[in-house]
């Protein structure tokens, strides 16, 4: 098993991020109640973290599903501007 260095890893906040990403969530407000409970931040926030774990190769790394899914949705809604 090849060690990752730590400056290699996705820090447990940006792992927590991609986490909340990673669920569906039942109605609107109960994503961003999530956000504020679990990561303590507000919801622009935490889509500025996650917009930049978009381009993050450790993001990818650590969650290609998500991080593909999440890209392509942002390619979409460029491509309609």
């Amino acid at each position: 098993m090849v060690s990752e260095s730590p400056s290699e890893r996705l820090s447990a906040r940006d792992e927590a991020v991609l986490a909340v990403e990673r669920r569906s969530w039942a109605g609107p407000g109960a994503k961003e109640r999530a956000i504020r409970e679990r990561l303590g931040i507000s919801p622009t926030r935490y889509y500025q973290l996650l917009n930049a774990l978009l381009d993050d190769p450790r993001a990818l790394a650590h969650d290609p599903v998500t991080v593909n899914r999440l890209r392509r949705v942002r390619e979409a809604r460029r491509a309609r501007r």
